[in-house]
């Protein structure tokens, strides 16, 4: 598991990446050496890891996306400058079954890899680790991937997350399977979807 410690002069404009809220002010966070990214996440969960989702299991809504017990929704990212190493993606996702579940990859024909990471302020310092482990969906609960606290990372990205076009990503769950969830691309500090849905 990889810590990295990140303030406010480690930032530089060519390593721009995923924008976090702190109360009203938005703060943009920062890859530096994105030219040696940490190890993917996506890489620990090939497509064999985790069994194909039936499109029995798979049912998508004007708003959100269920992947048998688990609805995926919400599903939002931000636009990147043009040079951008990396991008975020967010989403809400509720176990409504009695089972946990657990998150243990991502992928996107937009990244040559994803990760999940979670990130906390501490002081003027921000924080950020990957979550090489995956990240548990309790059951019952909801799990919120948000800008500040967990989120996804796409990593050498192929080409700019532009806003008001639309990034598919695949999740990969130990339980539910491989789900295609759609994110909303918005203005580099959105804080949600603005009102775009998770059809597809």
């Amino acid at each position: 598991m990889k810590t990295l410690t990140l303030s406010a002069r480690t930032l530089t404009a060519a390593a721009l990446a995923l924008a976090v809220t702190a109360g009203s002010a938005a703060a943009t966070v920062a890859l530096p050496g994105a030219t040696a990214p940490v190890t993917g996440f996506s890489q620990r969960a090939a497509p064999g890891d985790a069994c194909a989702l039936p499109i029995s299991d798979m049912v998508a809504s004007h708003d959100h996306v269920m992947a048998g017990p688990l609805k995926l929704s919400g599903g939002f990212s931000r636009a990147t400058l043009p040079n951008a190493p990396v991008g975020g993606g967010f989403l809400t996702i509720t176990n409504t079954g009695d089972s946990d579940d657990r998150l243990i990859g991502a992928e996107s024909p937009l990244a040559g890899h994803m990760e999940v990471h979670e990130m906390a302020m501490e002081g003027d310092v921000m924080r950020m680790r990957e979550l090489a482990d995956g990240l548990v969906i309790p059951a019952g609960e909801t799990v919120e991937l948000k800008p500040g606290g967990y989120h996804l990372m796409l990593m050498e990205l192929q080409a700019p997350l532009v806003e008001g076009e639309t990034a598919t990503i695949t999740l990969i769950f130990e339980n539910a399977g491989r789900v295609e969830v759609p994110l909303a691309i918005g203005a580099p500090n959105a804080r949600g979807p603005a009102g775009h849905g998770m059809s597809h």
